[in-house]
């Protein structure tokens, strides 16, 4: 077993490669989420969030081209997961909102994951182990909070 890191630089490191492999596991470990790219199932969250977006707004978020965007769109168009409406104010504009298909994708992932990541903490996590978890949630969420 390693030492436990002693500067933040040594903590930052150590946090960013636990993260980034739990990340990858999770990933793993739901069928359903590897049949989709990183940006696919971050639009699709990001739609069940907003519920309705332009396009143009959808690629600031994620950080691609609208060329990009426009590729991801049709491809999860393609497979049902959103719909596309002419914005209400603006005829020239789309909305691109989750279909109920979509919303059914997010749910079977976000289950598949949850359910082996319960499974993980039961089976490999002690009672002073989840409490330590459970401690560092507040941190862990303080740090989502930075720009």
């Amino acid at each position: 077993m390693t030492s436990p890191p002693q500067t933040d630089q040594e903590l930052s490191i150590e946090l960013r490669t636990v993260i980034t492999r739990l990340i990858k596991k999770l990933r793993s470990e739901s069928p359903t989420h590897q049949k989709l790219s990183l940006t696919e199932r971050s639009v699709i969250k990001l739609l069940d969030k907003q519920k309705e977006m332009l396009p143009n707004e959808i690629a600031k978020m994620e950080k691609v081209t609208t060329q990009s965007m426009s590729q991801i769109l049709n491809h999860l168009l393609a497979l049902g997961y959103i719909t596309r409406k002419p914005s209400e104010t603006d005829k020239r504009k789309v909305m691109i909102s989750l279909s109920e298909a979509g919303q059914a994708i997010l749910h079977t992932v976000r289950n598949e994951v949850d359910e082996w990541l319960g499974k993980a903490i039961q089976e490999s996590c002690s009672a002073d182990d989840k409490a330590v978890l459970r401690q560092a949630l507040g941190p862990l969420n303080k740090l989502l909070e930075v720009d």
